[in-house]
């Protein structure tokens, strides 16, 4: 027999140690990543991953707000768009809890405190625009519930594209020529009173330059004119805080993002008083039912009569436009007849148009099919 040769062929040598080389990974791989398959056209990927694509599909689908609400074995996710609540998709136990303690995390939020109600803020870059996820979690029956806001910091629109009337636009323009007094803008969350709002105080501030400090929770829109005051009521910096403090610092204009509580009522009055112009919000049905919650935070109704400008209650309709798919309407409660509804409240008649008559214009010009 021929002698086996020293030094086996190359060739040889490389194929014999591939072959080592795959059988050693294939034995040392985890036994789940052999058997593992998705369920349910589940991908099996990181939580970021899976957040950034639910991000981008989100915002892309102009959602408002992420709802995940856990089951015995899955947790549904819902998206809510223009209003409406649609079912996205199916998630695992296990893929939802990856999630949720991933999103806590980067919210700065406590992960092994499950019993009690949490909130906190996520910042992603999607597209070249910065987006405010804002959290909450609520313990429910199988696990925790969770709720994200998305906020986008878009550029600030122009009154004209966001209410659908334009003799609107010039009534809410004429509201902001006074030096003194509050404009309350007013409706449900999710109405658009935030994004009214931001746009008012640009239009003032385009004609002028005026020292406007703003007390938001959380700050939507970062604009480089205004000194812009993050509240944390975990820290101690309140809305009564933080408008105490802002009082002392010359403002020609305050923005209380959201009158909360009595205190903070009490305080945007005074600041009304002293001779600031002040803009803020409140959840109320409409017009008249803003008077009865100020009233019920212990503001009386000669303080209402001297200081509120107007309360403009808003309302998003869903239009038949080629440029826009919503707009907001107003139901305004200026001058005299505010003051005789702060006086009255018996009073059943408005001389401005509330949102019925609001409705039946848009219907009578196209805009809807229905009043």
């Amino acid at each position: 027999m021929p002698a086996t040769p020293k030094n086996p062929p190359l060739a040889a040598l490389f194929l014999k140690y591939t072959f080592r080389f795959v059988t050693c990974c294939l034995n040392t791989l985890p036994l789940q990543s052999k058997v593992a398959k998705p369920t349910g056209g589940e991908k099996m990927y990181s939580s970021d991953r899976f957040l950034n694509a639910l991000i981008l599909f989100a915002v892309k689908e102009n959602v408002s707000d992420i709802h995940f609400v856990p089951h015995v074995n899955e947790t549904a996710v819902y998206l809510r768009v223009h209003g409406e609540r649609h079912l996205y998709k199916m998630l695992s136990k296990e893929h939802y809890s990856h999630l949720l303690n991933y999103l806590k995390f980067q919210a700065q939020m406590d992960i092994g405190e499950k019993r009690l109600p949490q909130d906190g803020v996520v910042t992603l870059l999607v597209n070249t625009v910065k987006i405010d996820l804002r959290l909450s979690t609520l313990p429910a029956k199988q696990e925790e519930s969770l709720a994200i806001r998305l906020l986008p910091h878009n550029e600030i629109k122009p009154l004209n594209q966001l209410l659908l009337f334009k003799t609107q636009v010039t009534k809410l323009t004429s509201l902001i020529k006074k030096t003194s007094g509050i404009v309350l803008l007013t409706g449900p969350t999710g109405s658009g009173k935030t994004t009214l709002l931001y746009s008012l105080i640009e239009t003032l501030l385009q004609e002028q330059s005026f020292q406007t400090i703003t007390l938001e929770d959380p700050i939507e829109k970062d604009l480089n004119h205004f000194v812009q005051v993050q509240i944390n009521e975990k820290s101690g910096m309140t809305y009564h805080t933080g408008l105490k403090a802002a009082l002392r610092h010359d403002p020609d204009i305050l923005m209380v993002g959201e009158i909360r509580d009595a205190k903070t009522a009490e305080f945007v009055f005074h600041a009304a008083y002293t001779g600031h112009l002040v803009f803020s919000t409140l959840h109320a049905k409409d017009a008249k039912g803003t008077i009865h919650r100020l009233i019920e935070m212990g503001i009386k109704p000669i303080d209402l009569t001297q200081n509120l400008l107007a309360i403009c209650a808003t309302e998003l309709i869903n239009i038949d436009h080629p440029n826009y798919d919503r707009a907001a309407i107003i139901e305004f409660l200026t001058g005299e007849n505010l003051s005789a509804y702060c006086t009255d409240f018996t009073r059943q008649t408005m001389k401005e148009s509330t949102f019925t008559d609001l409705k039946r214009k848009a219907y009578a010009y196209g805009f809807i099919s229905y009043t």
